[in-house]
């Protein structure tokens, strides 16, 4: 097809278009992924010519095994944080890091990089996704400043092998179809090394100033976790605080409480409270955060239980994994002003349990069931979502919505764990693909209870979704108008004549900026066959031209959508398309330029 074909000059203007409207971000992505969408399928509609496609191969990537993988792979991801399954590894690696909390997340990412040379870097990135947010968590820092030096570390890592990585695979296989070269499992890890060494410490010490904290609204209208509300813990049979004796006036088992007085019969013992053994009749009267009282609740033997006083109910009123925490103001002119919460009537009502009483004025030393309510106080209720939900039309109370948080039912979480490790090993091991390990994963998620449906397709990240269909498109479009081979044959034209370094290094470029643009394996088997053509009349090893596209189509750290692992990354640290560019492309170009310089070196021919 010749070069002035209106459909491939179209296309190179749609596509400039879409990369610039996503990096101003005046627009959401969603929208600025559907026009180029609808802008291609115009164009093909208007000038069909002799390419032969239509809406249906546009359309093709919203069915591709990609999107369904990196689909899967977040509600997967919801699923653990859902059950807190990662929790104690991530306590773990905070204590042992505690002197120096920010080396917490370095070892995790060397061994990363290390893991991923002899494993498909993508079921790597998911398997420590969950880890390094829960790492973040813990620390109380932005997910967004781990997760994509996550996805770069195990690009680099997945580049000093053959099989750390699908498009070296892909690579090899077509230089091995087109040329006499035959790369071994090493052929090209002493350079690759190099690279990864340089881009490791690029990623690991310049690469956190660069990145910047990115929330959600949820994640910005978070409660303070500094409030305090009074709670009370009732001891019973079996309770897991039954036996418990005081140390040095205080209780080791609620470190993150203030316990304020144990309430004995008709008793109260106050604090210090030097040799006091807990046993079943004692009530406890705490002061504590919402964060320390959600996990009380969470844990696989709860601290508390969600029973009324009011109704004497022995068992919680809705199932723990269903188990949802909201704040409600007493509003004024409340029926519940100057009562007590037993003398309310609240849960018969509104089928809400009161867990924890906040008044901002005092901090009152007496049962959380015998204090009476005043306007302005701030209740933690515990109840259904859907409970929760009417409390809206309770006039008595003003719910404040955005507080509504699911409980993490905890004890799903070696459910949970479990299911993600088999799906990493399947995937790994290459005994299953991992489209279909990540769909039987989310199949067993949710067939499992630990995770429900809601909940399942709240994980879903309509801009990945957008994303990736739209790229896809712009992909094909790109292939079947002829426009990325212009783009190589106009670099063989210009690239006559000139010294090795030269040939080397813009070959290079041009497969580090097709990869970010297409994807790395459309441009690897698109430019191999044409490098193994460039070495001939050079006189050079076809070796050199062959591991050059190598590591130039894993360069793709410039745009999410220039590798897996940055898709999967980009929904769980808020990303948006601007920080790749920002963080990404310093990346790819020490990348290239290490590269320029060392290769000559490492093949043992003339710079210039």
């Amino acid at each position: 097809m010749l070069p002035a074909d209106p459909a491939m000059i179209l296309t190179f203007v749609v596509i400039v278009a879409t990369i610039v409207l996503y990096a101003m971000e005046r627009f959401a992505l969603e929208y600025v992924a559907l026009g180029s969408l609808v802008a291609l399928m115009v164009i093909f509609t208007v000038f069909p010519g002799e390419t032969g496609i239509g809406p249906g191969e546009l359309l093709a990537g919203f069915a591709n095994p990609a999107l369904v993988t990196v689909t899967c792979l977040l509600i997967v991801g919801q699923a653990l944080f859902q059950t807190d399954a990662l929790e104690k590894p991530a306590q773990f690696i905070v204590r042992a890091t505690k002197r120096a909390p920010h080396l917490a997340a370095a070892p995790i990412l060397i061994a990363v990089a290390v893991i991923s040379g002899f494993l498909n870097n993508t079921p790597v990135v998911v398997m420590f996704l969950p880890i390094l947010s829960a790492v973040a968590a813990a620390q109380g820092k932005s997910s967004a400043r781990l997760l994509m030096p996550l996805s770069f570390i195990a690009i680099l890592g997945g580049m000093t092998t053959l099989i750390g990585s699908s498009t070296n695979l892909l690579v090899a296989d077509v230089a091995a179809r087109t040329s006499d070269v035959r790369l071994g499992f090493f052929s090209f890890t002493g350079l690759g090394l190099i690279l990864a060494a340089v881009g490791g410490c690029y990623v690991l010490f310049v690469m956190p100033y660069l990145l910047r904290p990115r929330k959600t609204m949820a994640d910005e209208l978070q409660p303070s976790s500094g409030k305090q509300f009074i709670a009370q813990i009732h001891i019973s049979n079996g309770h897991p605080l039954e036996g418990t004796t005081a140390v040095a006036g205080l209780f080791p088992a609620l470190k993150d409480m203030t316990v304020r007085l144990v309430q004995r019969g008709e008793r109260p013992i106050l604090p210090p409270f030097e040799n006091v053994t807990l046993r079943p009749g004692d009530t406890l009267i705490v002061a504590a955060t919402r964060s320390a009282l959600t996990a009380a609740l969470a844990r696989r033997h709860p601290l508390m239980g969600t029973e009324s006083e009011e109704s004497g109910e022995t068992d919680p009123p809705v199932p723990q994994r269903s188990l949802t925490l909201a704040e409600a103001v007493v509003a004024p002119a409340s029926r519940l002003s100057g009562r007590t919460i037993s003398q309310s009537g609240f849960h018969t009502e509104t089928g809400c349990v009161v867990m924890g009483v906040q008044r901002r004025s005092r901090m009152p030393r007496m049962a959380m069931t015998e204090i009476r309510l005043e306007p302005g106080d701030v209740l933690l209720l515990a109840g259904g979502a859907e409970e929760i939900q009417k409390l809206r039309t309770y006039r008595d109370v003003l719910l404040l919505d955005w507080s509504a948080a699911e409980v993490p039912p905890r004890r799903l979480a070696p459910r949970a764990l479990t299911i993600f490790l088999i799906m990493v090993l399947l995937s790994a091991t290459g005994l299953v693909p991992i489209v279909t390990a990540s769909v039987a994963a989310t199949f067993a998620l949710i067939a499992t209870g630990c995770l429900n449906v809601r909940q399942a397709l709240r994980a879903v990240d309509s801009r990945i979704f957008m994303l990736i269909g739209a790229s896809i498109a712009s992909a094909t479009a790109l292939e079947v108008t002829g426009g990325a081979r212009v783009i190589a044959d106009v670099l063989v034209t210009q690239l006559q004549n000139q010294p090795p370094m030269v040939i080397l290094s813009a070959l290079y470029f041009l497969v580090m900026t097709l990869t970010n643009l297409l994807s790395n394996n459309a441009t690897a088997v698109l430019l191999t066959p044409i490098a193994v053509n460039m070495a001939g009349p050079t006189g050079l090893p076809v070796e050199a031209f062959v591991t050059c596209v190598i590591f130039a189509a894993n360069s793709s750290f410039a745009t999410p959508i220039g590798y897996q692992t940055n898709l999967i990354v980009m929904g769980p640290g808020h990303y948006r398309f601007s920080d790749f560019l920002i963080a990404g492309t310093p990346l790819a170009i020490l990348l290239w330029l290490t590269f320029t310089l060392v290769a000559p070196v490492y093949y043992g021919f003339a710079m210039l």
